[in-house]
């Protein structure tokens, strides 16, 4: 970014915004429509599978026939329910990196038009100004090492609790397996 002098500048500057602002928007959008697309798709299998676990739980005549049915009822839902949740997380995460992009970009750019801005000013301030322009570079610096050092943390969370997220499905998936009564020969 740099100093804008005349109004030429300023709409570019403020085009250039704008396109940002519609990308972004478009982009949400987009998965919106990816994640209203996953909601029908995953509503409509539901409901035909409820059909037909409907139909063979009306079909069985005994207990243990009931027993062995939810074995084999069971685990596709589940199946279903864990790629549901995997498809809705990739969606998020997708959001969330397209905009952290978009946010360190911007932090890259005001950080350089503010150090820019500062060199100026520090070369016409006035004798003995030099320590307060010490004193806010200092202060930049140190503001800028937080934000990566939060932006590196959230990342990292970020990440740990995917791989969370994944063992628990992981669990669940062999409880659920284990839990299951096995057919009889």
């Amino acid at each position: 970014m740099t100093k804008i002098t005349t109004p030429e500048q300023l709409l570019a500057v403020n085009k250039a915004q704008l396109e940002t602002l519609l990308s972004l928007a478009n982009s949400a959008l987009a998965r919106a429509e990816r994640l209203t697309e996953l909601n029908l798709n995953t509503t409509r299998s539901v409901l035909e599978d409820g059909v037909a676990i409907t139909r063979k739980l009306a079909e069985a005549k005994t207990p243990q026939e009931l027993a062995s049915l939810q074995a084999e009822l069971t685990q596709p839902m589940l199946d279903k329910a864990v790629a549901y949740a995997r498809n809705v997380q990739e969606l998020a995460a997708e959001g969330q990196q397209e905009t952290a992009k978009l946010v360190e970009s911007q932090v890259a750019e005001l950080n350089s038009a503010f150090s820019t801005a500062l060199e100026q000013a520090a070369k016409t301030a006035p004798a003995g100004s030099e320590a307060f322009f010490a004193a806010v570079k200092s202060a930049m610096d140190t503001a800028n090492g937080l934000y990566e050092n939060v932006s590196s943390a959230a990342k990292l969370a970020e990440a740990k609790l995917a791989a969370a997220t994944e063992q628990a499905v992981e669990a669940v998936t062999a409880s659920v397996k284990s839990a299951t009564p096995k057919k009889r020969a």
